[in-house]
C-alpha cells in the first residue's frame, strides 16, 4: 500500500517520461497540444513534472488500445 502511495505521489521530469513512454520532447509536447497525452505540473518559474500515475495510466491505456486492434 505504501508503494502506491508512493508512486501516486512521484513526479518525473522530462527524461524520465520520455525514457517511459519512448516519445521525444517534441512529440510529447503536441500530444499534450491535442489532448492525448497529460499535461505537466509547474514546480517552478522554469521546472515541469508530470505525475507518475497520469504516465502509468497513460501507458497501459495505449497497451489496452492495442491489444484491442
Amino acid at each position: 500500500m505504501a508503494d502506491q502511495i508512493q508512486q501516486s505521489l512521484s513526479l518525473l521530469r522530462l527524461p524520465a517520461v520520455k525514457a517511459r513512454v519512448g516519445l521525444c520532447r517534441s512529440s510529447i509536447y503536441a500530444r499534450i497540444a491535442d489532448g492525448n497525452f497529460p499535461a505537466p505540473v509547474s514546480l517552478g518559474a522554469r521546472a515541469v513534472a508530470w505525475p507518475e500515475h497520469l504516465i502509468s495510466k497513460w501507458i497501459a491505456e495505449r497497451i489496452a488500445q492495442a491489444s484491442k486492434a
